[in-house]
Parts: C-alpha cells; structure tokens; sequence
C-alpha cells in the first residue's frame, strides 16, 4: 500500500470512529503529517478506480468533493466511477505528424492534437477537415483549459450534494451553434474515470442556461472522454461522449456513442 492510500484508510478509520464521513483539510494534513504523505493536497485525488486501496474496495467506498475544503467518503464506487466502454468502432484518420504533437504526454498535449487534426470537430460535430473555408463567425469555437469556481447542488442517488465555491477544472470547451462539448483528457489505458470530472463542467454550463441572453442559445452540453494511448507504434485517439440523463444526479450518466480515431501516415 502507498503511503496515499495508507492516508485514505486512516481517513476513513477516523470518520467510522466518529460517526461522520464528512472531513475537511485539517483532518487530511494531520493524518499526512502521522503517516509521512507530504503532497496532502494530492490525498483525496483519485482519478481512477485502480488507485482506491484494497480496504475501500472491501467497504465499498470512494471519495466524492464538497467545496470549500471539505470531503466525503461515500458508498458506492461504481457511482464514483464510470468503466470505459469498448470502443463501438474504429476509423483510419490521416494524419501528418507536426513539430509539437506529441512531444509531451499532457493532457493539454492530447486535447491540442485532437483539435488541430480536427478529430474532436468531426466526433462531437460530425464536420469534416474542411470547415476553415466557413466564414470565421460560423466555425466552431475552442476555449482552452481553466479554472473556476461556482457553487452546485445535485444528487448523488438519495443523497443532497451541496458544493460551495468549488473549484472546478476544465480542460477544454468547444462550442458550435449552440452545442457545447466539454473535454477531459488521459495517456494510457485507464479502465475507469471519475464521473465528477466531466460533471462538473456539465453541470456548470447547465446553470448558464438560466442566464439571460446565454441560456435560451445553448440547445444541447454534451461531455466527452479522450485517451491516448500506443499500439505498435501507432498513436490511437479513443473518444467517449456521455451525457447525464437526469441533469442533476451524477449517478445517472449514460454512453452516447465511443470512436476510437488511428493516426495513420504518421512521420516527423
């Protein structure tokens, strides 16, 4: 066991103990502190499955955030946490290699590949390789990676989640006549993802459907997962879209539909 998951098990031991599965920062920095975890802003960040230690997994339990320093270990991980789906099918994307793509592993890296090959457009759109010949004002529109910080509330099943100025990141937004995609990247093989990662954002450009003159614009919010990953040499771009079928329960999120693009032609 890693001393990060020493940390959640000792978490989780001390909120049995006392009957509240709600902690906060405090609690978090002094159980580091006893266990010698020093990255203690890093301790509750579990993007996948895989990382819960062994004794959550028995418990069936997960963390979830609350804003404004606060945490909650909560039962269910398969409502946490969301498996990728198989990839329903697979297209040959013609692709010539350019002087950055690739040349890090960040998920900026990954999304900016995407984009400029204009995978995410022809995915989330349907367009094709050509829509720069579309007058500027009718072309989708990309906003890079940010932070900022809202205050939700939504289900988590039968349980009230209240988040106050919770910091939320988005990686990346793409907006087209009134459709907006919001993205979330990773390298590699993961077999899971936590859903909060996506619905966050989600729920975030749902509250601008009330805001007048934005909201009566925005016809559809549609989230969307990509990974990537080498297989002989090949870089292949798996894109996953989900929506949430009740807006305001993440438990509720639903696949729309997976390709997996393979970056043919490639050379420096």
């Amino acid at each position: 066991m890693s001393k990060k998951q020493e940390v959640l098990v000792e978490l989780l031991k001390v909120c049995e103990q006392r009957g509240d599965y709600v902690f906060d920062n405090d609690m978090v920095e002094a159980v580091c502190k006893d266990i010698g975890f020093k990255n203690k802003f890093d301790a509750t960040k579990l993007d996948n499955e895989s990382l819960l230690p062994e004794e959550l997994r028995k418990q069936d339990y997960a963390v979830i955030h609350r804003g404004s320093g606060k945490h909650q270990f909560i039962k269910g991980i398969r409502k946490v946490y969301h498996p990728f789906e198989p990839i329903q099918e697979y297209v040959n994307w013609s692709y010539r290699k350019s002087l950055l793509n690739e040349y890090n592993s960040s998920e900026s890296n990954i999304l900016s590949v995407a984009n400029n090959q204009r995978i995410l457009h022809h995915f989330l759109f349907g367009l094709d390789r050509e829509f720069e010949n579309i007058d500027i004002a009718d072309r989708p529109k990309t906003y890079f990676p940010h932070r900022t910080k809202t205050d939700l509330q939504y289900r988590f099943g039968d349980t009230v989640v209240n988040l106050d100025s919770m910091q939320i990141e988005i990686d990346l937004t793409i907006e087209y006549k009134g459709k907006i995609g919001v993205f979330e990247a990773k390298n590699g093989q993961p077999d899971s993802f936590s859903v909060y990662q996506l619905y966050h954002p989600f729920l975030y450009y749902q509250k601008a459907i009330s805001v007048q003159g934005v909201g009566d614009k925005i016809k559809d919010v549609v989230c969307v997962y990509v990974v990537r990953r080498k297989e002989d040499g090949q870089s292949i771009l798996s894109l996953w879209s989900y929506t949430f079928a009740d807006i305001f329960d993440i438990t509720s999120i639903r696949l729309i539909k997976s390709i997996g693009y393979k970056l043919v032609g490639q050379h420096d």
